[in-house]
């Protein structure tokens, strides 16, 4: 596969409280700011999440996502997805800092350990950890280009 020509994909997500968002994804996740702003005209932040990718699924996929995570078809057109350490642990946190938890943890067919929370902004976010053949949480998804 040759290299995307797309340098960066930049979720940009517009919130009605700015402030608790900003909060709860730089303070609560732990998503390092990048750049941010705070003008009249408004204000912004742009926060590091690590590598970006694009995933497209078909609607009957996303049924089957919502109904192996929460047991119900609950997630809108756009969910965010996340690969973290510790998927269990990062959802207590972020669930201290506001978030709800839609569902148990789960481990899916495709071998993660996933919760899903929905965020103070109402975004559903999947927290997702990798797990090896054995059942134990392995540190990332791809391997990085050599």
């Amino acid at each position: 596969m040759g290299e995307s020509p797309v340098r960066e994909l930049r979720l940009a997500l517009t919130v009605e409280d700015y402030d608790r968002a900003l909060a709860f994804y730089r303070d609560v996740l732990g998503l390092p700011d990048v750049h941010s702003w705070e003008e009249a005209s408004g204000s912004g932040a742009i926060l590091d999440a690590g590598r970006a990718t694009l995933e497209l699924l078909s609607v009957s996929q996303a049924e089957l996502v919502d109904r192996v995570e929460v047991g119900e078809r609950v997630a809108g057109a756009v969910r965010i997805a996340l690969e973290v350490a510790d998927s269990v642990e990062t959802a207590r946190a972020l669930v201290a800092g506001g978030a709800e938890r839609l569902a148990d943890p789960v481990v899916t067919p495709w071998s993660h350990r996933n919760v899903r929370v929905r965020a103070p902004d109402g975004m559903q976010l999947t927290l997702f950890s990798v797990l090896d053949d054995t059942g134990a949480l392995t540190r990332y998804t791809f391997a990085p280009e050599a």
